[in-house]
């Protein structure tokens, strides 16, 4: 009798496992064949890899900007893409009996939406300022290189040509009159140092920030360096003016930031010039 039940239990054990190994192998099957989540993780990764790849080969000069640019407006489509084949799956696998890999899908899906949150942001700053690259706190005698060289197209590209409001100016005029309505803020600083403490606190900010000085002249109240973005390495060229005050106990700063390429600088050039004089005088304006 005891050797009936030691025979029978054995096999019903064996019985049980072979019954789950069944149930559940088509899952795990189905599991690994969900090339559908497959697709979305590479397009949702693919389209910020392949964008910083553009921005970093386009810095390190293995080609222009322009056609890194435009491989990142592909990648964007790309995200969009994304967004959309999600819907599509999510629809055909409610008709279908096959289960999905929810953790590949809403992470492509978390992927893409974060990827165009960053690009979207840039594009509203974009919209959000002029189309112009050249920033200066006096815009009536902007600071002038003289160690490094204002890019000759500097005035080619002005926006308002054809508007109305605009009708008659020159592209200097129209710089003036974009600048003065975007960035009313920026003006001369005023501060309470003589002018080779302002230049020599300056220069320690400049090069803090990772600046390239290219001149400091202490005699003439002047420093100008470059400021090179991180991805694309686009160049920055600012030129810092220093002068005394009627009085002689302070000093007048001005400074101005010019983009080497492109047309509009998406206010890149404005924010330096905001909190390079807001370290350097506390944003007291000379009024």
């Amino acid at each position: 009798m005891m050797n009936d039940e030691t025979e029978v239990i054995p096999e019903e054990a064996a019985f049980q496992d072979a019954a789950h190994e069944v149930a559940t192998q088509p899952a795990i099957k189905a599991e690994g064949r969900d090339w559908k989540g497959r697709i979305l993780l590479v397009l949702a990764l693919g389209a910020p890899l392949v964008a910083l790849g553009a921005a970093v080969g386009s810095g390190w000069g293995l080609w222009d900007f322009r056609p890194a640019f435009t491989v990142l407006m592909g990648t964007v489509v790309v995200a969009v893409a994304v967004l959309v084949l999600a819907l599509l799956f999510k629809w055909i696998n409610k008709r279908s009996s096959a289960p999905a890999s929810r953790l590949l899908h809403w992470g492509s899906v978390l992927l893409a939406l974060l990827y165009l949150g960053w690009i979207g942001n840039i594009a509203l700053k974009g919209r959000s300022v002029p189309a112009i690259h050249d920033i200066s706190t006096d815009l009536a005698d902007p600071p002038a290189f003289k160690a490094l060289t204002l890019r000759e197209d500097n005035w080619d590209s002005i926006p308002g040509e054809g508007d109305s409001e605009m009708q008659g100016l020159n592209p200097q005029q129209r710089w003036r009159k974009l600048h003065q309505e975007a960035y009313g803020d920026i003006r001369s600083v005023r501060v309470d140092m003589p002018v080779q403490q302002v230049i020599e606190k300056a220069q320690r900010l400049a090069n803090d920030r990772g600046w390239e000085v290219i001149s400091v002249q202490v005699a003439e109240g002047k420093l100008e360096a470059t400021d090179t973005s991180a991805l694309f390495r686009f160049k920055d060229d600012v030129v810092i003016r220093v002068r005394a005050t009627e009085s002689g106990g302070g000093s007048i700063v001005d400074m101005r930031s010019v983009s080497r390429v492109g047309i509009s600088d998406l206010g890149v050039n404005a924010d330096r010039v905001r909190t390079f004089l807001a370290d350097l005088s506390g944003t007291v304006t000379a009024g």
